[in-house]
């Protein structure tokens, strides 16, 4: 398996054989050994050695080696989740960090494996990918670069117009009957009695037109297009949208890389948490050697440094999974905890439960990092690791605390969390003003859209449409309407629909 020095080869099985007896379960794993600038080419392709043709991969590996070069930044590990996983070593890296990286990455494995937002992942990536990239290939020696580019361009700027929920939630219900659209067929079933005089009192008029009015409007729903608003913009987009079959195929393998990727979003505190809980774990109690531990302490503390208004996923990560380790093992959760007020009881609790470990198991397995935070992030951990609400102060020049109150830190790191801090943005209407132009919605959450980032994105989705494109939103406090019609983008002041 793969290209390993006969000591390197040796650190890998002994570390994996010690990662399961820790009880971590990972699929086969392939370490290949590469230059600074074959790991920088291959994490400018998101970690896969193939890649379709693409101006963004060469600019993503000269801002890779550049930083590389000038020391600002090195790229320790890069797993993939496949099966089986690649990772990748890089070559002059020193054998204790060598060790933590086989470590860190067996911990990534497992979390790949079991984690419940991973679970409908394409496992065979690695080959969808280098297939992605024949298909597109030819597309441009059929079409040319610059037509084919352009069209990636587009679905590019687009792909985070998905819906995240949509690999375990079915949505959409199947389109009502021809009947069912009959406004004459419609009839209002009536509360049954055996005295017709009766009948009145029991089934007054009003209420049958009220119910039928009702019957009428929903029927109506049910012939909007879509019935629903879509928040898989780039699926609606492949139903409806006049797009040739070159551009489909495109576009539908886009949308799947773009699922593909989704979970490594969802879950980037919690992966990255899980990995280095484990790498601590394997390297402090089983492997590092006496002469390596200063190495390891020091990259390690700068894995986890923490800067005030900046959030460090390796850090909140492990040190939340510890945490939760810590009050399972002692029983510091339930009922009786949580409604105690003696303070020196709470400081000395502890019921040798010895639940933690079996506890960090299941997190792993079904939550993702806003369940995560919601869930497990106390007052007394926010506390520990000082995590408040910061801003800038303009009079001292720095970055100072404006909030100590744990529940704005938790709703704040959930904002930023929630659809990877994206806006939320669905289709509402594919007949505006039956005219076939295309409404959307963003979900107004107390964040403004960039607008000439919303301006660029709507000339985008013109070039799929071919019909103007719309978004309602807010900025300033109003309502807006952004609108590209082909020749000029414009916004103009509206009342915020309810759709």
């Amino acid at each position: 398996m793969g290209n390993l020095t006969p000591r390197l080869a040796e650190a890998r099985d002994r570390i994996r054989d010690i990662a399961a007896e820790f009880g971590l379960d990972f699929y086969e794993t392939v370490f290949e050994l590469v230059d600074y600038d074959e790991l920088n080419m291959v994490a400018a392709y998101g970690g896969f050695p193939t890649r379709y043709p693409h101006w963004r991969f060469g600019m993503e590996y000269e801002e890779l080696s550049k930083s590389y070069s000038y020391g600002l930044s090195k790229i320790y590990e890069l797993v993939i989740n496949n099966d089986p996983c690649y990772a990748y070593l890089m070559r002059s890296n020193s054998l204790v960090d060598q060790k933590l990286v086989m470590a860190h990455v067996y911990g990534h494995c497992d979390f790949f494996k079991n984690n419940l937002w991973f679970s409908k992942t394409d496992r065979k990536m690695m080959d969808r990918m280098a297939n992605h990239a024949t298909r597109i290939r030819s597309f441009i020696d059929r079409f040319g670069l610059e037509r084919v580019e352009e069209f990636v361009d587009a679905c590019l700027s687009l792909d985070n117009l998905i819906d995240i929920h949509a690999p375990f939630i079915k949505r959409e219900a199947p389109p009502p009957s021809p009947e069912d659209r009959d406004p004459s067929r419609v009839t209002v079933s009536k509360i049954k009695t055996d005295r017709p005089y009766m009948d009145r009192y029991i089934n007054p008029p009003e209420y049958l037109e009220a119910e039928k009015k009702r019957i009428m409007e929903e029927r109506a729903r049910e012939r909007r297009f879509p019935p629903e608003p879509r928040k898989d913009v780039l699926k609606f987009l492949l139903e409806y949208a006049p797009l040739e079959p070159w551009e489909q195929d495109i576009l539908a393998m886009l949308r799947e890389e773009a699922y593909y990727f989704a979970p490594q979003g969802q879950t980037k505190i919690m992966n990255e948490g899980w990995a280095v809980y484990w790498h601590s774990k394997i390297m402090t109690s089983k492997v590092l050697t006496d002469e390596e531990v200063v190495d390891y302490a020091d990259h390690t503390a700068g894995t986890l440094a923490m800067m005030p208004g900046r959030i460090n996923p390796y850090k909140i990560g492990v040190e939340l999974f510890r945490d939760i380790e810590d009050r399972w093992n002692k029983g510091r959760f339930g009922k009786e905890y949580e409604e105690c007020d003696d303070a020196e009881k709470l400081a000395n609790w502890d019921l040798h439960l010895g639940l933690g470990r079996e506890k960090i198991f299941e997190v792993r397995r079904i939550y993702n990092d806003v369940s995560f935070i919601d869930e497990f992030l106390t007052a007394e951990f926010a506390e520990r690791l000082k995590l408040f609400v910061y801003g800038f102060n303009p009079q001292t020049g720095r970055m100072e605390i404006v909030d100590r109150d744990y529940r704005k830190v938790k709703e704040q790191l959930i904002r930023q969390l929630t659809n990877f801090g994206q806006p939320w943005i669905t289709v509402t209407d594919g007949n505006y003003e039956n005219r076939g132009e295309l409404y959307l919605v963003h979900r107004w959450d107390g964040v403004e859209l960039q607008l000439d980032e919303a301006l660029e994105t709507l000339k985008n989705l013109y070039r799929m449409w071919k019909r103007p494109v719309h978004i309602e939103t807010m900025l300033g406090g109003k309502g807006k309407l952004l609108s590209y019609d082909g020749s000029e983008a414009g916004t103009r002041d509206i009342t915020l629909s309810e759709k």
